[in-house]
């Protein structure tokens, strides 16, 4: 049974081309002829091939493949267990690539390309990470969570501590003014839930009103987003939602 160089082409996914120039450098010189001086390929030629694309594939030069196949010292066994331990170690090597991408890929899907050390320097024990794969679950098809992912992707580090600074600022004055009593639709709490609003407009995504009204309701039907804001002071969750309303509602 013998082939055409098209027919090996076809099997092997290589050019007419490069089979020509492998017979030419005498890499690869075709077994039989046929009468009108076609190149025709056997199954031992096949073979060799197979052996050629396979080391071209580990990347090595043409020659050096050549010095392999032709060693007489070499015999079938002595490729297959070369080729054994070429692969595997190649795989070793993809495997520490491909941990490499997801390292990074995690550190990417909140675009908060941060060391440890960074992350907590910037976010504490609060890092927003934590919920990066439910968030684009939750959202990854909607045009303000790819906005979201675009804005993030191009901060750095001081721009996360100028963000975090700006929570945590008006974390702090938002406690204060629930601690004191103060009711949700009065004019300082409504100035700080468009704060709130604004906040996210600027950092994340455009925020219209409709949006934050449904932001604070999902701050008291999740239970975490409840849990977060409760923790600041209790029954801040419900006041927040309760301001945003009302802001939303003095809009013209």
């Amino acid at each position: 049974m013998s082939y055409s160089v098209g027919q090996v082409a076809g099997f092997a996914g290589v050019t007419v081309r490069t089979l020509h120039h492998y017979d030419d450098i005498g890499l690869l010189v075709p077994g039989g002829r046929s009468h009108a001086g076609h190149r025709r390929y056997d199954d031992a030629d096949l073979d060799r091939l197979q052996q050629i694309l396979f080391y071209r594939e580990l990347g090595f030069p043409l020659e050096d493949v050549a010095a392999l196949l032709d060693d007489p010292a070499a015999d079938p066994r002595a490729h297959l267990r070369r080729q054994h331990e070429l692969l595997t170690a190649r795989i070793e090597k993809l495997q520490k690539m491909a941990a490499a991408v997801e390292h990074a890929m995690e550190a990417r899907k909140m675009g908060i390309d941060l060391t440890p050390e960074e992350r907590f320097e910037v976010f504490g024990d609060k890092d927003p990470a934590q919920y990066a794969e439910e968030a684009e679950q939750r959202w990854g098809g909607t045009a303000a969570y790819a906005e979201s992912q675009r804005r993030v992707a191009r901060y750095t580090k001081d721009d996360w501590k100028r963000l975090q600074a700006e929570v945590d600022a008006w974390s702090e004055r938002y406690r204060a003014l629930v601690a004191a009593g103060e009711p949700p639709t009065g004019e300082a709490a409504m100035d700080l839930a468009e704060e709130h609003r604004r906040h996210i407009d600027v950092w994340y995504y455009d925020c219209p009103y409709e949006m934050h009204r449904c932001l604070g309701e999902m701050y008291v039907s999740d239970e975490r987003f409840k849990a977060f804001y409760d923790a600041m002071h209790p029954g801040l969750a419900e006041h927040l939602k309760e301001a945003i309303m009302a802001n939303a509602a003095r809009r013209p």
